[in-house]
């Protein structure tokens, strides 16, 4: 208990799934979070029953006015950001030919665009502050090849390697910037691709799908000042699938 005490945390993402978990764990270890989304009536509702240590914000994450009024915001309330989780994603598979133009440029957009403004809208705040933690959620897809998911699989490796920058950047301001790299996880994006379960099920080594908060356990560490020295990092959460 207490490993974000006296901490301000802003999670995209956060209305349900694996950024509503990093919030339940962040204000059980004392931070002042912030969820954000588009989704705003589960959002609120996600805030309302984790207490009063969360708040829902409105936030797309693709509009440069959403960033600046999300994070003055909070500035302005509390006088600096700690930590930022770049949780905010969506996963559209398709083959090449059935990609339009448009299908890749929401994916890029939410995936990368959103990433890029969180680094620059938050980043520069910590780094004007003098510490901060800057999470971005990528993913195994960050790692490798994904056939029929081509946009994602981009946008990821984007992630992965805007976090590299930004932590070559923000390293003598004393912010730290690292990705997280999850394999399946059970939440509702895993449901509604609606994939062969099974069969996926059997290609990781752990045999399992993960849950939410064992990525959240991960997050929270990179977080909190136990990870003081990680920076510019990958970390991988996937039961053995890439190994």
């Amino acid at each position: 208990m207490g490993r974000l005490d006296n901490k301000v945390a802003l999670i995209t993402g956060g209305a349900r799934g694996q950024g509503a978990a990093e919030a339940e764990l962040f204000a059980t270890e004392g931070a002042t979070v912030y969820i954000t989304d588009v989704l705003d009536d589960i959002g609120t509702a996600t805030a309302e029953q984790l207490g009063d240590a969360v708040t829902y914000l409105h936030h797309d994450v693709t509009s440069e006015g959403d960033w600046a009024g999300v994070v003055g915001g909070i500035i302005e309330e509390h006088g600096r950001i700690d930590i930022l989780v770049n949780n905010a994603g969506i996963f559209e598979p398709k083959p090449i030919a059935d990609t339009s133009l448009d299908d890749w440029n929401r994916t890029i957009l939410i995936n990368q665009t959103g990433v890029f403004l969180g680094l620059r809208e938050a980043g520069l705040k910590m780094r004007d502050h003098g510490s901060g933690s800057i999470i971005n959620i990528s993913s195994i897809a960050g790692l490798g090849g994904v056939s029929m998911a081509h946009a994602y699989a981009a946008s990821k490796w984007a992630v992965r390697g805007m976090t590299k920058s930004a932590a070559l950047e923000f390293a003598a301001d004393g912010v730290r910037v690292n990705s997280v790299h999850p394999g399946i996880i059970d939440t509702d994006m895993f449901k509604e691709f609606g994939g062969n379960t099974e069969r996926v099920i059997a290609a990781i080594p752990m045999g399992r799908v993960a849950s939410a908060q064992e990525v959240g356990m991960l997050v929270l560490f990179l977080a909190s000042d136990e990870a003081s020295y990680c920076t510019g990092q990958e970390f991988v959460v996937d039961g053995g699938f890439k190994a």
